[in-house]
């Protein structure tokens, strides 16, 4: 198991409204662990995590991938538009 990092969580749309904040720092190993601690923090986050893209420093993540200190983390809801 690696070692939690801090890294700088900045959430967007739906999950901005869910967490009640723009931005936090989160003390996590890997993105599994960063979408368990975010989802204890905020419970009314949970859902939009279960759907939400994951962006670290711009890249989309898929499945579980470590994270590095000093990194950004978006969370990305699905985005509905017409």
């Amino acid at each position: 198991m690696s070692t939690p990092v801090d890294v700088t969580v900045r959430y967007w749309a739906g999950a901005r409204a869910a967490a009640g904040l723009e931005q936090e720092t989160v003390r996590a190993s890997d993105t599994r662990e960063l979408r368990s601690t975010l989802a204890t923090a905020h419970p009314a986050l949970e859902p939009v995590l279960e759907v939400a893209s994951l962006l670290l420093d711009g890249r989309a993540v898929r499945g579980d991938e470590p994270l590095s200190e000093g990194v950004t983390v978006e969370v990305l809801p699905p985005f509905a538009g017409g």
